[in-house]
């Protein structure tokens, strides 16, 4: 299936703008779908949970709603999706608890393509319980995990492996699956990172049998809200740090405190708006899985494809390095995020004269320092890095090149 650019671009307010998006990856602008949903809790359903009254009862059935979306994105149970602030804000909440089940000497492996936010916590963790820190390297060359060296990191001390499904800081797609099951094989658990992957591809937590995964919604078009799966055997014996009177099941004993209920409306919108860009049958059957899973697909299509004229496109300009993958044949291993350097220019300088232009690129290390740490680019003030999903286009990469192209020149 085609995607209609247009009618997905018409439901986007901010798209009319003239501004070009490729700041995605940091934040996704949000379509019609979800304001309305926000709006409509604040104005009909704005009220704390568990009351006896209508706005309370009409919250908390949104709430559940909401549980069962996610539920449904991700292939899990309802009450193994849990709601809070954001990815990170759930990682090191969720890790506190990891850390209650550990011993010193135990062994945590992490990988320097992470993101810091399934890297930090768990350096917490192995600081603060005696654990030894164990890191997977990936080649400085396509910015792929070693994933050969992983077998002899893992020991009968691995207890815990954090992964990401796909960088945020050069695209890569990682080999999550096999990842997992080199883990439990070695009798530990596996937290998979897959914020940045969740706009690009279908998750299924049931196939890839991870014990954790965690998202931000405002990477997959919804608003400022993170989402955690955990095995329900696992949320059950994991124990919650929370206030005396919150449930003592899950998901509710870690979901801390009053929720976000209108961000996890706009979250319910995310998903439904995803799932309206499949196939729509006619049959009530009220899944949003199976049309969410033909949504991704065509999603898939279309960005593989910007990826292939962004690549080239940015090959084409002189002194331009791009870190990660660029072969053609392997698009289908990294997501629509290319990140490139150009001797002589600070990245700074350059995401500030696109800016200048209404192109909006984002520069730095994107909170994954130990990528451009690893690339020997954090002293330099790490990349220039260009997000798509899969509202953007073809044209507005020719207005990128284009903007670049006299900068280059200039140097």
């Amino acid at each position: 299936m085609t995607l209609d650019l247009q009618a997905i671009r018409a439901q986007f307010p901010a798209l009319t703008s003239g501004l070009v998006y490729f700041d995605n990856p940091g934040g996704t602008q949000v379509p019609n779908r979800v304001i309305d949903r926000m709006v409509d809790y604040l104005v009909t359903k704005n009220a704390n949970h568990e009351g006896a009254f209508p706005t309370s009862q009409r919250s908390d059935a949104l709430v559940e709603q909401a549980h069962q979306a996610m539920a449904e994105m991700l292939n899990a149970a309802p009450d193994e999706i849990v709601f809070g602030a954001n990815m990170t804000t759930l990682t090191l909440h969720l890790s506190r608890s990891i850390a209650r089940e550990l011993q010193p000497g135990d062994e945590i492996i992490v990988t320097r393509l992470d993101h810091d936010a399934n890297i930090s916590p768990w350096m917490h963790v192995a600081e603060d319980r005696g654990c030894t820190l164990r890191w997977l390297d990936f080649d400085v060359e396509d910015c792929t995990l070693r994933l050969a060296d992983l077998e002899s990191l893992l020991s009968k001390r691995t207890r815990l492996v954090a992964v990401g499904y796909a960088s945020n800081a050069v695209g890569t797609i990682n080999p999550v699956e096999r990842i997992i099951e080199l883990a439990h094989q070695a009798g530990a658990w596996c937290i998979v990172d897959a914020v940045q992957y969740a706009p690009h591809g279908t998750i299924d937590v049931r196939r890839l049998d991870c014990d954790f995964l965690v998202v931000s919604a405002y990477k997959f078009f919804g608003p400022h809200a993170g989402v955690l799966f955990g095995k329900r055997d696992l949320l059950e014996r994991l124990f919650p740090y929370k206030v005396r009177p919150a449930p003592e099941a899950p998901p509710g004993k870690f979901e801390t405190g009053t929720g976000n209920f209108e961000a996890i409306a706009g979250t319910l919108g995310a998903v439904e708006y995803l799932a309206s860009l499949g196939p729509q049958t006619g049959e009530a059957t009220g899944s949003l899985r199976d049309p969410l899973g033909l949504a991704m697909e065509s999603i898939q299509d279309h960005e593989r494809h910007l990826s292939r004229v962004l690549i080239n496109s940015l090959q084409s300009l002189p002194g331009v390095r791009i870190h990660g993958i660029t072969d053609p044949g392997a698009i289908h291993q990294r997501v629509p995020t290319v990140s490139f350097t150009v001797a002589g220019l600070h990245p700074r300088n350059i995401a500030a004269a696109l800016g200048e232009q209404g192109v909006q690129v984002w520069d730095g290390n994107y909170y994954a320092p130990a990528v451009t740490e690893r690339l020997g680019l954090e002293a330099d003030g790490g990349m220039v890095r260009v997000g798509l999903v899969h509202y953007n286009t073809v044209d507005e990469i020719q207005r990128l090149v284009d903007t670049l192209r006299p900068l280059l020149g200039r140097s």
